[in-house]
């Protein structure tokens, strides 16, 4: 046998956020060792005051009262890091990482933004980048979409080959299998003119394709000199009734995205996302035109909702690999959802049989 196993290091973890995927990322913080949930904050009143394990499927008294006090949870906790879940757009969530980073905890964010916003936002990622390394600390934006799926998946696979030309994701999901604020943020009932209306305001779309993009040009290396995104209707065939959301025939059943990146007028990467009410065949789906070629299906495609928290928390042990600064899902890695050796990371346990 060759090293050892210690005990885990412990991870003190507060989370921000107390949404859905907020609460899905408490309990898989809660099931798993050295990760140790300190804190829990959120704005919602009826939420503030209450252990936060009674907000939890199955309640339970786990000793973390939540509170609207970020600066007091921050202070009075000393962690090492904060799971952050509030909102998609960065200019949004900025104040919060930057006070998060301030008080020297690394942050890892769902906000899609926060994946690669070094295109869309260069002043607010230099800023949060400079904070993080005054700090040393790490800012992360993480998550199934960007994050994973579209584009970290994407890059690792093109390391079979000798040569890679383009880049073809898919994911096709089926919203009725997944939580109301989704089916809402896709226009899930709306008429076409409302749809149109809100997408014109940002207020109904899926945030993060164009980071996705940013993600995998720089992973292979292009500098892609335009990035499209076109936004779409689907259209419902036939009556859809889910749940508390009744889509009629000839209403929008949700949202079809496609980004692109573009040099000189070539596709090098085309991101193609299907988010609707009673979409069939769900998948995702990714084709490298390369040497050799890798055309990879995911039949069901990867749960969201469940897959989301387990990245957060997989992520966490890894951050201490990474330095200081406003990194990406590139710069960790590979991630697992293994318990951690910490004396020494690079030990191998054999056994000879």
């Amino acid at each position: 046998m060759f090293g050892t196993c210690q005990e885990l290091k412990e991870i003190k973890v507060v989370q921000y956020g107390l949404g859905a995927i907020g609460i899905s990322i408490v309990e898989t913080l809660l099931s798993r060792p050295g990760l140790t949930l300190v804190g829990a904050i959120d704005i919602d009143k009826s939420k503030v005051g209450k252990d936060v394990g009674q907000l939890l499927e199955k309640p339970r008294d786990v000793g973390v009262i939540v509170s609207d006090k970020p600066s007091d949870v921050l202070r009075r906790t000393s962690p090492n890091i904060v799971t952050h879940a509030t909102s998609s757009r960065l200019e949004s969530v900025a104040p919060q990482l930057n006070q998060i980073i301030e008080s020297g905890a690394s942050v890892v964010s769902t906000a899609e933004e926060l994946s690669y916003p070094f295109v869309k936002y260069p002043d607010l990622a230099k800023k949060i980048d400079e904070n993080a390394q005054q700090k040393k600390v790490v800012a992360l934006g993480t998550g199934v979409n960007p994050g994973f799926v579209l584009d970290v998946l994407a890059a690792t696979l093109s390391g079979a080959c000798q040569a890679v030309s383009s880049i073809r994701a898919e994911r096709v999901v089926d919203a009725s299998r997944r939580r109301l604020s989704l089916q809402k943020k896709i226009g899930a009932g709306l008429g076409q003119a409302e749809f149109e209306r809100r997408v014109s305001a940002g207020s109904v779309k899926h945030v993060g394709l164009p980071e996705s993009v940013g993600l995998i040009a720089l992973a292979m290396g292009w500098k892609v000199g335009e990035i499209q995104e076109r936004i779409t209707p689907v259209i419902a065939e036939t009556d859809i009734n889910a749940g508390s959301v009744k889509v009629p025939a000839g209403a929008v059943a949700g949202v079809r995205q496609v980004a692109k990146g573009i040099l000189a007028g070539q596709e090098l990467i085309v991101l193609d996302l299907r988010i609707y009410m009673g979409a069939q065949n769900p998948h995702d789906s990714i084709l490298i035109d390369g040497i050799p070629p890798v055309d990879l299906v995911i039949r069901g495609g990867i749960q969201g909702d469940k897959a989301t928290p387990a990245i957060i928390a997989n992520a966490l042990p890894k951050i201490e690999y990474l330095n200081p600064g406003l990194r990406t899902m590139l710069d960790l890695p590979p991630i697992s959802p293994r318990s951690e050796v910490r004396e020494n990371d690079r030990s191998v346990m054999l056994k000879t049989f």
